[in-house]
């Protein structure tokens, strides 16, 4: 059996930077920006929270008002680092202590017992538009002595009293379409730049947000040329890079150092305003359809695991393909294991997975695990691909044929589920061995593979295949 001659689906899952990472530390300046008398300190992130919000709020305010107002200052710390405000100005801090700038912050300063506990359960949270990705500027101000276009954080006093939950006051102020989100992991944040310079043959996810960057740029400075965002260096991104830095004064090399690095970083924050609260936005969807069809160093999507577990098939019948470790990052290893697959089959040796490289790959991993017995394979890990698989979908869909091998494994020690035709098609038999699953393991037997069947698939048949102990049906 063959795959259709049309593009295997490339899961979109999240974007390594949809969900901001919170810092493990923050380093304040204590006074105004250009005070250069002034200290800087660094203090744990979540301890600056903490000391901003018993700075600026009273501990007797409802807890509804306290939550409102600590997404907030979590917000616009959060903005501050996402769009590198002040390190992509040169200065050597995240934030300053001054009011007029930032938000306040008194150093040595005691923590209210109230606020302490609030911050704990909400520190890592940050406030969203519907569709957007970076954290919301969410300026306030105390709604008596000072009026604002954010937040009164007298009135949100007035709206707790009257019932309003937290999130119905960030509502009321910031407007119907926002919501909070919790952060990823903590991070070690010390600037965007990825440390040596980006030029003609690099790739990765830096080239590939320098190139939009640029391409948003050019559109308030038309001299610079528009480029495709591919994630790979080019002669046209080098050309576009030329342009730029003949624009802002900056020696015309064509190569992207820290110096130019942080000047697209600048003037796309400029333009699409992101360090305000009527920003435009960094829409998520521009990216995914952006990002859909490429696979790039840097990245942690959900397919990075399954590209990995394809270059190990692969490389067990080509010895130039070298093995790599599954760990759902795409780092050094696994673009190198790319090139040498490219290499081998006459493809561009970028190693960015676009979709030509793509179909390729699935094809021959395709070939290779139809011949083997579903005893011989061992599927890792990999995390739900960000679409649900249904009866009708067909070989195109790499997740199908994980799915097959996992259910026709776990019939083998399941007897109640009945076999599979490992053959990457959706069929009638495979909706049914997913619907006898389902059943089994509690879950509603709908004969669709959502995130919660993928899940517990997944996880039964890891039990099984590795001989956990929880594997008991």
């Amino acid at each position: 059996m063959s795959i259709p001659e049309r593009n295997i689906y490339i899961s979109q899952g999240t974007l390594p930077h949809i969900i901001v990472p919170f810092p493990m530390e923050i380093t304040v300046h204590l006074g105004a920006p250009d005070d250069k008398n002034a200290l800087n300190v660094t203090v744990p992130y979540i301890d600056y929270i903490k000391n901003v919000a018993s700075s600026e709020l009273y501990p007797t305010w409802p807890e509804e008002a306290l939550k409102a107002n600590i997404h907030a200052i979590t917000s616009i710390a959060m903005n501050r680092i996402f769009t590198e405000w002040y390190r992509g100005r040169g200065y050597d801090f995240d934030i300053t202590n001054t009011t007029q700038y930032d938000q306040a912050y008194v150093h040595g300063r005691g923590i209210f017992d109230n606020i302490s506990n609030i911050t704990n359960e909400i520190f890592d949270s940050y406030i969203v538009r519907e569709g957007h990705i970076e954290p919301l500027f969410a300026s306030f101000c105390d709604g008596r002595q000072v009026q604002c276009a954010g937040m009164s954080q007298w009135g949100s006093v007035d709206l707790a009293n009257q019932g309003y939950t937290a999130d119905e006051i960030l509502k009321y102020y910031y407007g119907d379409d926002v919501s909070t989100v919790g952060s990823a992991i903590p991070t070690n944040i010390t600037g965007t730049y990825p440390g040596t310079p980006l030029e003609l043959g690099e790739s990765g996810i830096s080239v590939f947000r320098m190139q939009h960057s640029l391409n948003r740029i050019s559109d308030n400075y038309p001299a610079i040329p528009k480029i495709e965002a591919t994630g790979y260096f080019d002669e046209e991104t080098e050309a576009a890079v030329r342009s730029f830095q003949e624009v802002f004064d900056l020696p015309v090399t064509g190569i992207v150092d820290e110096a130019t690095w942080y000047m697209i970083r600048r003037l796309y924050i400029g333009v699409t305003r992101l360090y305000e609260l009527g920003t435009e936005g960094l829409l998520a969807s521009e990216l995914l359809d952006l990002y859909s069809s490429v696979i790039l160093e840097g990245g942690n999507r959900p397919v990075v695991a399954l590209l990995q577990f394809f270059l190990n098939v692969l490389s067990a019948s080509y010895p130039t393909v070298p093995a790599v470790n599954i760990t759902g990052y795409f780092g050094p290893e696994t673009t190198d294991a790319v090139i040498e697959f490219q290499k081998l089959m006459n493809l561009p040796p970028s190693g960015i997975v676009n979709q030509e490289t793509w179909n390729i790959m699935y094809r021959t991993v395709y070939d290779i695990l139809l011949n083997l017995p579903v005893e011989q394979i061992f599927i890792p890990t990999i995390r739900y691909l960000g679409l649900n698989l249904q009866e009708g979908m067909g070989a195109e869909y790499p997740g199908n044929l994980i799915l097959e091998i996992m259910l026709s494994y776990i019939s083998t020690k399941v007897p109640e589920i009945p076999p599979v035709t490992v053959d990457g098609i959706f069929d009638s038999d495979t909706a049914a061995a997913v619907t006898a699953f389902q059943n089994i393991y509690g879950l509603e037997p709908t004969g669709v593979v959502n995130e919660d069947t993928w899940d517990m698939i997944m996880n039964v048949y890891q039990d099984l295949r590795y001989n956990r102990s929880n594997s008991a049906v």
